[in-house]
């Protein structure tokens, strides 16, 4: 049997003790060029131990609401940024560390135009699209040594869609 969550309304402040909502929201911090591009700067706590920044693109499977998981993975070797490449909602689940496990999850849902960045060392979910294509633009750590672990809830979790999602 599972547990069920409600996917929430992705905002900077709900997620921020997870990491970073990255959205181009309110007035830019400068303009560049010649004033026709706003820019919104800084906006990932990107964070690495060993190694350096990369930049991938992943392909993922879309999935559907309701959506049942077990399976969270953590880095603790760096943060990890998703940037959307079609502009479609994807789920978020994410979890607090408590003493080295995940806590009960938390899932938001994009609008379409947010990606996110996710703190060094959060438990997440796996890369969950809602529609095709499921093309993400991802940075992350590039280096040598383990930096993913995996957890598995004993009893799957159900992420279902709210009024207000």
């Amino acid at each position: 049997m599972s547990r069920t969550i409600p996917a929430e309304p992705l905002t900077a402040d709900a997620f921020a003790a997870f990491g970073d909502v990255l959205e181009a929201r309110g007035v830019p911090d400068r303009l560049i060029n010649e004033g026709l591009c706003g820019r919104y700067h800084d906006r990932a706590r990107l964070d690495f131990g060993t190694g350096r920044a990369g930049l991938s693109v992943f392909d993922a499977v879309p999935r559907a609401l309701p959506y049942d998981f077990t399976l969270v993975e953590r880095h603790p070797e760096g943060s990890q940024a998703f940037l959307p490449m079609a502009a479609h909602p994807f789920l978020v689940i994410v979890a607090r560390d408590e003493g080295g496990w995940p806590g009960r999850p938390r899932a938001f849902l994009t609008d379409g135009s947010q990606g996110i960045n996710l703190l060094r060392g959060t438990w997440h979910g796996v890369l969950t699209p809602l529609h095709a294509p499921g093309l993400f633009a991802v940075v992350d750590r590039i280096g040598e040594g383990a930096n993913l672990e995996e957890y598995r809830y004993d009893a799957p979790w159900r992420v279902v869609r709210t009024g207000a999602a």
